[in-house]
């Protein structure tokens, strides 16, 4: 982690998978949002309805089916939780929570190549320990209400200004965000906008949702 010197490059669109879902009939859905415009990373997110994280055969099942469609199109397939399954599965990388395991040793499951991403609530001290161990982003958020879990904290876009002027490590907004509501943060400096039902629940569909999105990170100005 070091201090940032030059320009960032434009916010990108970082969509998640809904929290349950066919990989077969979903597969589809993606392919079609994945076409509509700029997408940098998929990250599967796979829960129970307990809110736990899927069964590693659920999660195995939809990376064999998910992947090559995310990887086809030079989208990042990134698996939450797991940094094992990342390993085993060949994914581009892996995003862990607070409560998941240290960086470092999701970073040695994974290896040196692969994406680390951290989740870091509303909180700079955790992003910072994130950036110091190596953490490929720092996730913040939520900002908003969200529909696929209970937030924690809830961040203001104030902290993503705040890190894109000090640190190179890119940032991640996540947290309920929408076509409505996405602008704020893409001003405030977020390298990446993390989106869930806010495209795959999106009242036009999906494609419609993905270009809105480039739409408004190509219009708003960055912080930075």
């Amino acid at each position: 982690m070091s201090i940032i010197e030059e320009e960032r490059e434009p916010c990108r669109l970082y969509l998640i998978t809904p929290p349950r879902l066919e990989p077969r009939a979903f597969a589809d859905t993606l392919k079609a949002a994945l076409d509509a415009g700029d997408v940098a990373s998929l990250q599967l997110r796979l829960k129970t309805e307990a809110a736990e994280t899927a069964d590693a055969d659920t999660i195995r099942r939809a990376t064999e089916i998910l992947m090559p469609v995310a990887q086809s199109r030079d989208v990042a397939f990134i698996i939450n939780d797991r940094a094992d399954l990342a390993a085993e599965l060949n994914a581009d990388g892996v995003h862990i929570g607070q409560d998941d395991m240290p960086c470092k040793q999701a970073r040695k499951i994974v290896g040196p190549d692969r994406i680390v991403g951290v989740t870091c609530h509303n909180s700079r001290h955790l992003a910072m320990v994130a950036g110091e161990d190596g953490a490929d982003y720092v996730a913040f958020g939520a900002f908003y209400d969200t529909d696929t879990k209970v937030p924690k904290t809830r961040a203001e876009p104030e902290i993503l200004t705040w890190w894109t002027e000090t640190f190179v490590v890119p940032c991640v907004a996540i947290g309920g965000i929408t076509v409505e509501n996405a602008a704020p943060l893409v001003r405030a400096g977020a390298d990446f906008l993390a989106v869930s039902s806010g495209v795959w629940a999106y009242d036009q569909g999906p494609a419609a949702a993905v270009r809105a999105l480039n739409r408004i990170m190509s219009e708003e100005k960055r912080s930075k």
